[in-house]
């Protein structure tokens, strides 16, 4: 448990409080003075006494109210404990405020024997003010401390989550990749060699910023033309990228790894079984706040593609429904002979 008092760990809530208790005494002196005709003298003596005093004694009630927490304490043993320490304070502070008057009015019996009553009861009513003050920052601060964990739990499980899409999508380039190398060993050693020299580089990349969830739009692009160096050394002239990029979006931020899956889908569903040349188009530009992706091929739609599962395209969803809590940023438009995928990248 934390003792740690709240006006040592918060100087601005220490400030709140003297600032006002002073306006409070400052209030009471001049009611005396202007509305009782009290003597302003009297009258500070009286708030020195009294609020002030209580003022000072009271922040030693939080030591009370940590030590008594409403849930884990029965409602008897609550009124106990703390009808003692409020009969314990209020001794004190009465004891102290009849030292203060005395040192300012020696000859204030008068005043004393009338208002120590009055004074008792009013000792019993700060402390309960004092109770419920405190309490209510008890109750402040864990619910601070509670939202805190929850966000830091919140982050774990974001980024747990994350690495798991990114770990299904690793292996499932690798393994289409290696299949590619095997199948080129024999027939094309050259090209097999050029597309191992390549995957080395790429995952090397990947490796490099695995780390960094939100990386640069240029080397993110800059990657996914050497994932396309890699795929066109497999298909040959039946892949032909297109780069359609204005100058801005260089520099936008985007999830790194996320464009990929992207390409893989318009390769394995556009190029893979066409016996003609198909442009994998990229079009990219900035509107207002957002970077817009758009990612479109060709294809026929009379040829039977390849079934997959497509987890690319939802490991795409569930990673912007994490990072940017919205799946809709991915569009998908099916137009028979053209498949347009449109990303959509907030950069605030």
């Amino acid at each position: 448990m934390d003792f740690k008092h709240p006006f040592i760990s918060n100087p601005r809530l220490s400030i709140y409080y003297i600032v006002f208790w002073l306006v409070a005494s400052t209030a009471g002196v001049l009611t005396q003075w202007l509305a009782y005709g009290t003597d302003p003298g009297n009258a500070i003596v009286e708030m020195m006494s009294s609020i002030l005093l209580f003022a000072v004694i009271g922040t030693a009630i939080w030591y009370v109210i940590k030590v008594t927490s409403i849930e884990k304490t029965s409602i008897a043993r609550l009124l106990v404990t703390h009808g003692i320490a409020a009969t314990i304070i209020v001794l004190i502070w009465l004891y102290l405020g009849i030292v203060v008057i005395k040192i300012f009015h020696p000859d204030a019996h008068t005043w004393l024997n009338n208002s120590v009553p009055i004074r008792a009861f009013m000792g019993y009513m700060f402390y309960v003010v004092f109770v419920v003050f405190f309490y209510a920052i008890t109750y402040y601060q864990n619910f601070k401390d509670k939202v805190t964990k929850e966000g830091e739990l919140k982050a774990l499980v974001k980024e747990a989550e994350l690495h798991a899409l990114k770990s299904q999508i690793n292996p499932h380039f690798l393994f289409n990749s290696l299949n590619s190398i095997s199948s080129l060993t024999i027939s094309d050693p050259e090209r097999a060699q050029e597309m191992v020299i390549n995957l080395s580089t790429l995952m090397r990349y990947s490796l490099k910023y695995d780390q960094n969830e939100i990386v640069n739009f240029g080397q993110e692009l800059e990657n996914n033309k050497l994932y396309l160096q890699i795929e066109k050394v497999r298909f040959g002239k039946k892949l032909n990228p297109v780069f359609e990029i204005e100058e801005c979006c260089l520099n936008a931020s985007i999830p790194n790894m996320i464009l990929q899956p992207l390409y893989e889908n318009a390769i394995k569903y556009g190029v893979y079984e066409t016996t003609v040349p198909v442009d994998v188009i990229t079009k990219c530009y900035c509107k207002n706040d957002l970077l817009i992706i758009e990612i479109s091929n060709t294809y026929d739609s009379n040829v039977v593609s390849k079934k997959g599962e497509g987890i690319g395209l939802r490991n795409i969803r569930d990673r912007l429904k994490i990072i940017f809590r919205n799946p809709s940023l991915l569009k998908i438009k099916d137009l028979k002979k053209e498949f347009i995928v449109t990303l959509t990248i907030p950069q605030k």
